[in-house]
């Protein structure tokens, strides 16, 4: 590149604004019908779930605790205890099938209907229009300069939304401290440091995301919106709008004859756009911004309503359904293909297997840790003896009496304690001592076994393999 040519590249501004979408806010429209009134339900139900669960007391104890501090779990009459992760694992890999299947099958319906973020937008979004009207009202306010109304409107409409946040924050940290002993400390202004951080970020995450950033979480922070496409297939169940139905768009005019004014039944009133809560116009087909919550689909069955034409232009479909006109049977048949059929065998048979492994899990854990500073010693009766510590956690709801056994070397015996109490989800370690005559085994390392069993109840038993060193 000579040198003119270079002065005139660098001549030519460049507009950085020109490269992202400029945002545009989106004021959602309230809209009523079936589908809202499911998703209000699922509101209300996940809500119920959150901030009430955490005051239900199970034998003296906050039924659902994820104690950090302790290191234990509880979840109703269950203790689980750090050893226990296999059961994080696949409640983690039941989630993720879970995940599959409903999407294969319904497409974003949790997006629409039980995601966290759609859940707390619609609960701020309520508090908005209750203080400063519907969408006109908040479109007409916010381009209006600041005066003592607007003033007035929105420091009462971001208490609301701060209260609401507070309290969720407060309410997350009370399953990881208990819930009446953290308001305690708070009454006292003896909040612990972490405690304090938790419920003030998660207050302001909330507050953040869906007071302001609302759809872009959707749009741009969202990872499912971006892999949801190889999740979808042909037959997956989709918010769709009918173009063999409602193209040409049109308004219709009273007179008017069908023959002179073909038109399709989209009257093109923008409502399912205007009711969107991503802003997107679903007949332009399907988008990544679409969480499926089916707000379009109740507009458009009232305006359809008012126009005299059958509903359904919008509607819960498939692509193949679309193309191929399928009946309402046929299209649900689809749904049953192999790939749901394999993600639904699999979650059934991951959560029978878990359900089996609770229903038969033993309330009892054993770690054998022998003494590394001595491998082995002579007793003062002329025995081998080996050093053993023995931590015995009992993760029942009911105080038990353990008798420890050993075996694996002929006339191996223990010398200690024999039997230990401990109380519900609790732990203890045992120091014991196992002794042998001289040339019982072999030198070296000998395989051994410690049985621990609860008294009156032979079910809840452990056998712990561990090492004896003889000379």
């Amino acid at each position: 590149m000579d040198q003119a040519a270079a002065s005139k590249a660098k001549a030519i501004p460049i507009n950085v604004d020109t490269l992202y979408e400029k945002h545009k806010t989106v004021y959602v429209r309230s809209v009523t019908g079936f589908f809202n009134n499911w998703r209000w339900a699922m509101v209300f139900f996940t809500q119920a779930l959150f901030y009430g669960l955490c005051w239900l007391e199970w034998g003296g104890r906050q039924a659902v605790l994820f104690h950090i501090v302790e290191r234990k779990f509880y979840i109703f009459g269950l203790v689980f205890w750090p050893q226990d992760v296999i059961y994080l694992a696949i409640l983690l890999v039941i989630s993720a099938y879970g995940l599959f299947l409903v999407t294969a099958v319904g497409g974003r319906l949790f997006c629409g209907y039980a995601c966290p973020q759609t859940v707390y937008t619609e609960i701020l979004l309520w508090i908005e229009r209750k203080i400063e009207g519907e969408r006109p009202a908040r479109m007409k306010l916010d381009a209006q300069p600041m005066n003592s109304r607007k003033l007035r409107l929105k420091l009462i409409k971001h208490s609301l939304w701060l209260l609401i946040a507070l309290w969720t924050g407060i309410t997350f940290v009370g399953y990881f401290t208990p819930i009446k002993e953290l308001l305690a400390a708070i009454a006292a202004f003896d909040l612990g440091p972490w405690e304090a951080f938790w419920i003030l970020f998660y207050a302001a995450f909330l507050y953040l995301m869906a007071g302001f950033l609302r759809e872009q979480v959707c749009k741009y922070m969202c990872p499912y919106a971006r892999f949801q496409g190889v999740m979808f297939d042909p037959d997956t169940l989709i918010i769709s709008y009918d173009p063999e139905r409602g193209e040409p768009r049109g308004l219709r005019k009273k007179g008017s004859v069908a023959k002179a004014q073909p038109l399709g039944d989209c009257v093109d009133c923008s409502i399912c756009v205007q009711v969107c809560p991503t802003g997107i116009d679903i007949r332009n087909g399907l988008q990544l911004e679409c969480i499926a919550c089916a707000a379009c689909v109740d507009a458009c069955d009232q305006v359809m309503d008012k126009v005299g034409s059958p509903r359904g232009l919008i509607r819960y479909s498939t692509e193949n359904a679309l193309a191929k006109h399928y009946t309402a049977k046929d299209m649900f048949a689809h749904l049953l293909r192999a790939r749901t059929l394999l993600y639904a065998s699999i979650l059934l048979a991951i959560i029978v297997a878990a359900a089996w492994s609770l229903a038969h899990r033993i309330p009892l854990k054993v770690d054998v840790l022998r003494d590394r500073s001595t491998l082995s010693r002579e007793a003062d009766d002329g025995r081998i003896e080996n050093v053993f510590r023995l931590h015995i956690s009992n993760t029942d709801e009911a105080t038990h009496r353990y008798a420890i056994t050993v075996s694996g070397i002929d006339g191996i015996d223990i010398v200690g304690e024999r039997l230990v109490e401990v109380p519900s989800a609790s732990s203890t370690t045992v120091a014991l001592s196992a002794r042998v005559e001289p040339g019982a085994g072999k030198k070296g390392s000998n395989q051994i076994f410690f049985d621990i069993r609860a008294e009156g109840d032979d079910q809840i038993a452990v056998r712990e393999k561990a090492s004896f060193f003889l000379p």
